[in-house]
């Protein structure tokens, strides 16, 4: 997605600005062409050389240390996006009263393209009142803000206010100027694993965190796509994004085959119950009494039902593998996908609850692309990048 997209890349005055480099760098690895302008401040903590090494170009750092007469002026016609990695707190309070004392705060002003700030303070400056203030305020002009997150801090402190990981940056990245491309899509994404009661207490289930589900959810809603998730884990509120909680694969199956038929894309990431204890206990299961025997019967096929509808959505469905994910080969043929992303749990970062995955794509045919280790957010961009290219490819 970012091959030949013109980035600037604003870095500010804090100890986060080391990871400025590293998603410089990935920014020009994913083709990117980069620019940076870096604040007084910032040269404090990175170097210029370094920036310039990365990105072919020396950084911009003053208005009139170079040729050009208006450099925030072209800086901000020539972006396609200007993200701001690390953003101070100083630096959202100047952008959210629309100053333009300093080479970026007039490039951001001056700037038509979407903006992505990466907040990173200290937690007691994070929560403030007027820096909670600053950033609403920059939501409302639209930008977008990724993180912060929760982590080490200067000092020896640790808490909110950590700057996103650089991977969740160029993800946020690539949403944005993925925006709006899945406008008028309705998607219906499921996320979490299911459980099965064996008495009121306990219950059949796995070790599924919803993770990857909630980030393909989101990731549509970024692009404009009308979303329904079906979870059985609680997620944050999404203005783009209708959430339906359910706990069984019978619930599941319910909410999702209700809501299947006529949209345009369902993305089933849920890890559902194979089998469920036919007879559940009406109470609690003594120990006293010694082990229960538990029958098994199987749940419904949610997967095999949405690919049976007459009026079915482009279909992509999850296998979550404990070897080879070759293995998941025949389950893409034989379910009726359009698309099977595969991954092996065992593998270290791709298990549950991860904030990473490593994923492979199969489609019906048995071609697959594996994907290298990445953050979850990255995956989902990734996916949409290839759903949005084969469900358009096919239509036509």
């Amino acid at each position: 997605m970012l091959a030949g997209r013109r980035i600037v890349l604003g870095i500010t005055g804090g100890v986060a600005a080391y990871k400025s480099a590293y998603l410089a760098r990935r920014l020009v690895e994913e083709g990117a062409e980069v620019q940076t302008i870096m604040t007084e401040s910032a040269g404090h903590f990175i170097g210029a050389r370094t920036l310039a090494a990365i990105t072919g170009s020396i950084p911009h750092t003053e208005f009139f240390d170079g040729p050009s007469v208006s450099p925030h002026i072209e800086l901000a016609a020539w972006a396609d996006v200007v993200c701001i990695a690390p953003a101070t707190a100083a630096t959202m309070a100047r952008l959210a009263a629309g100053l333009s004392e300093d080479l970026l705060s007039a490039t951001v002003l001056a700037a038509d393209a979407p903006v992505v700030l990466a907040p990173a303070m200290h937690t007691r400056m994070w929560e403030h009142e007027a820096t909670r203030r600053n950033a609403e305020t920059l939501r409302g002009y639209g930008y977008h803000i990724v993180g912060p997150g929760t982590g080490a801090l200067v000092g020896g402190d640790a808490g909110l206010g950590r700057m996103a990981e650089p991977d969740e940056v160029l993800a946020a990245v690539e949403g944005v100027l993925g925006a709006g491309v899945l406008v008028g899509w309705s998607v219906l994404v499921s996320a979490g694993g299911t459980r099965e009661p064996i008495d009121p207490v306990r219950y059949v289930g796995n070790r599924s965190s919803g993770k990857m589900g909630a980030a393909i959810a989101l990731e549509a809603a970024r692009r404009g796509a009308s979303v329904t998730l079906v979870t059985t884990v609680p997620v944050a509120e999404h203005p783009g994004i209708e959430v339906v909680e359910v706990d069984t694969a019978e619930d599941m199956a319910e909410a999702v085959w209700s809501r299947a038929a006529g949209i345009d894309v369902a993305v089933l990431a849920a890890a559902v119950a194979d089998f469920r204890p036919a007879r559940p206990a009406l109470a609690k299961l003594r120990r006293r009494k010694g082990p229960p025997k538990i029958t098994l019967e199987e749940t419904p096929d949610v997967l095999a039902g949405v690919a049976g509808l007459k009026d079915r959505p482009f279909l992509v469905g999850f296998a979550a593998e404990t070897g080879p994910v070759e293995e998941a080969v025949p389950k893409a043929r034989a379910k009726g996908v359009d698309l099977l992303v595969a991954n092996d749990v065992t593998a270290p970062g791709a298990g549950f609850g991860s904030e990473t995955n490593q994923v492979t794509l199969i489609r019906p045919d048995g071609t697959a692309e594996g994907w290298e280790l990445m953050p979850k957010a990255r995956v989902a961009a990734r996916l949409w990048d290839r759903i949005i290219e084969l469900r358009e490819g096919s239509e036509s």
